[in-house]
């Protein structure tokens, strides 16, 4: 019905309220940066010494020799948001930012942003930098 307005001379109020004269609702807002926890944190540098063979399922054979000679260790989280970010760190820590798309998807999902995707992977470029330079020095 605004085509009437404009035939009335009503153009002006139409114009004055008009959408773009109101703020815009979707302006984006100053976001803190991302940040990890003392805890997760700890996950991370703790994930640096599992393999990623600790990723996968265990096999029947696995679990089998598991219960007869008392091996296997699970280092599953029971936390399923800390669990998405130590599977992540494993993978990192072993093949830096070159980690399947589902698990990035699944990191994601429990909560994690880009942001502290950029951050693990700098984390763990230190990490390896500082071991380079300290065996050579």
């Amino acid at each position: 019905m605004a085509y009437l307005a404009l035939k009335d001379g009503l153009a002006g109020s139409v114009a004055a309220t008009s959408p773009r004269h109101f703020p815009s609702v979707a302006t984006p807002k100053f976001a803190a940066p991302a940040g990890f926890s003392v805890l997760e944190w700890s996950v991370v540098m703790l994930a640096r010494h599992d393999r990623p063979s600790s990723l996968r399922e265990p096999g029947h054979i696995a679990r089998l020799l598991g219960r007869l000679l008392g091996g296997g260790f699970n280092r599953r989280l029971a936390d399923p948001r800390l669990e998405a970010l130590r599977r992540m760190a494993v993978l990192t820590w072993h093949h830096s930012y070159s980690v399947p798309k589902r698990e990035i998807h699944a990191f994601f999902a429990a909560g994690f942003s880009a942001d502290h995707y950029e951050l693990l992977g700098k984390r763990v470029a230190e990490v390896h930098i500082a071991r380079l330079f300290r065996n050579n020095a």
